[in-house]
């Protein structure tokens, strides 16, 4: 499996992502450089669906691949990465916060329920990423990162697009914060 490291450089946080005969993806536009024997791989016709579904979830419609032995440095942010471990689970990503993965992770897409959508303003289909499988996934985030874990039976309560991700069990609903 790839190693994904942060790296801090003067206030800026980078990704660089060491391979070993491995594949890894990455959102379009993250590349910044890589080393070593990499091969860049990109669909030059993706598929109808794959085009609709990227442009209603306001996301890439291209997700290069990098496949070799070598390192994969990302662009840097002003904001930060997380590094999230799949076990096999699924995971709910807020809108542009896919940045790249091992490629043994699916990256499809998630659509919430046509009141969530509607309540949030996105009108009736409200597309997420979604990422599933073992491995791992960078997120970019625009500060730090609090994991939390709820139990069976607990609630959280957020303001805003401060959840960046979520399990696919975790229910998601939006409601006025006053009756």
């Amino acid at each position: 499996m790839a190693e994904f490291q942060v790296h801090q450089l003067e206030g800026m946080q980078y990704i660089d992502i060491h391979v070993e005969n491995e594949t890894v993806r990455a959102e379009a536009g993250a590349l910044n450089y890589l080393t070593g024997e990499i091969t860049i791989y990109t669909r030059l016709f993706p598929s109808l669906r794959g085009v609709l579904t990227s442009l209603l979830a306001g996301e890439a419609i291209y997700r290069p691949t990098y496949t070799g032995t070598g390192v994969v440095t990302l662009e840097s942010s002003l904001g930060g990465y997380h590094i999230l471990e799949l076990e096999g689970e699924s995971w709910i990503l807020e809108r542009g916060t896919y940045w790249a993965s091992d490629g043994s992770v699916d990256v499809s897409f998630h659509r919430e329920r046509f009141w969530t959508s509607l309540m949030i303003g996105e009108g009736p289909i409200f597309l997420q990423t979604r990422v599933t499988g073992h491995g791992k996934v960078a997120l970019t985030t625009r500060g730090p990162v609090r994991e939390v874990t709820l139990g069976d039976g607990e609630s959280m309560m957020a303001e805003g697009p401060s959840v960046i991700a979520r399990t696919a069990e975790v229910a998601f609903k939006i409601r006025r914060p006053t009756r």
